[in-house]
């Protein structure tokens, strides 16, 4: 278990702002939150709200356009990028295994951090159990896989970097609702026994009712609501984005 007990914040934001281009509108509009260590954050919002460039940003495959990103309450330019994204990694919604097999995309992170086949070996087949993917899987490609089958593969590959804050672009998007019910008591897990803190867009609020400590809502690029897990009511939450669904809609009208 990592012990994060000294830090106040594992992430904070102070009134970040993101523009798409010059001259073009904003992505996200003076956001400032913090994250405290092994919390569980659950991130949604409409289409286009700016949940996907907000893990973006704080992955460091964007650059905040004005304010502040700490991470482990250090300022984020200050790491470099690799450093960066080995703590705090993203798993995107459309993943990429980059031509490999499955195996060799499992194995490469480990390859980084210098272990040994043997070991490499031991931690595969670890992960392949501990998320249920079939071993017959392992020597397949991209191709061969479908788009559920990617996303799990992915995600265990962001895991098995072992990072201290892991972001989730709709993890279960192209799961089925066994496998998607599965992954979720897994990372509750590492959450619990690691002190993993999860940061997750997810748009099936009904698989969330019950996962995380915190929900934040956004619209337009900015941060609507940033509610605890004892306010968090799905079905009133739903009911808030597609009115402002409407609403967005009818100005565009």
């Amino acid at each position: 278990m990592r012990d994060n007990r000294h830090l106040t914040y594992v992430l904070r934001l102070e009134q970040v702002t993101l523009q798409a281009n010059i001259g073009t509108g904003l992505l996200l509009q003076d956001l400032s939150f913090a994250v405290q260590p092994g919390e569980i954050i659950s991130i949604v919002g409409a289409s286009g709200s700016g949940k996907t460039s907000l893990l973006r940003l704080l992955n460091g495959l964007a650059s905040p356009t004005q304010g502040k990103i700490y991470f482990a309450e250090i300022p984020v330019e200050e790491y470099t990028p690799v450093e960066l994204r080995r703590r705090l990694v993203l798993a995107p919604q459309e993943p990429k295994l980059l031509g490999m097999k499955v195996i060799d995309a499992l194995s490469y992170p480990l390859q980084l951090q210098q272990l040994s086949k043997s070991q490499i070996r031991a931690q595969v087949e670890t992960w392949l159990d501990l998320l249920h993917i079939p071993a017959e899987w392992l020597v397949k490609t991209e191709l061969q896989l479908s788009q559920g089958q990617k996303q799990l593969v992915a995600i265990a590959r962001s895991l098995m970097m072992k990072p201290q804050v892991i972001l989730l672009d709709e993890p279960t998007s192209a799961l089925d609702v066994g496998t998607a019910t599965h992954l979720l008591k897994v990372l509750a897990k590492l959450n619990q026994d690691q002190d993993l803190t999860i940061m997750m867009v997810n748009h099936q609020l009904e698989l969330i009712q019950d996962f995380g400590d915190r929900l934040l809502l956004l619209n337009q690029g900015n941060l609507l609501e940033d509610l605890p897990a004892t306010r968090i009511n799905c079905q009133k939450v739903s009911q808030k984005i597609f009115q402002l669904c409407s609403e967005e809609a009818q100005e565009w009208h």
